[in-house]
């Protein structure tokens, strides 16, 4: 079992910036998932943007989430990168 999110920040380009359990940071790009049904509102920036870190994973209003597993095995990693930090 891969680490689950601890924190992700929602960036401009419809990526996120998730920090996981055991401290490695990554940049998951959600362009490729808007086509399925489930993630359809995520094209939206301002619903996109109210991301959070709930039960492991990054979750939004609506009941909408995002395997945990899925966002760190094909998360790209950010040396050094924290989503915690301000914008």
């Amino acid at each position: 079992m891969n680490p689950r999110v601890t924190a992700v920040r929602a960036l401009d380009d419809h990526t996120l910036l998730v920090t996981f359990a055991n401290g490695e940071s990554k940049r998951f790009d959600m362009r490729p998932y808007f086509d399925y049904p489930a993630f359809r509102r995520l094209r939206d920036p301002g619903f996109f943007r109210k991301v959070a870190a709930a039960e492991g994973t990054a979750s939004w209003p609506g009941g909408i989430d995002f395997d945990p597993d899925t966002l760190f095995v094909d998360g790209v990693p950010m040396a050094g990168a924290c989503a915690t930090a301000a914008v």
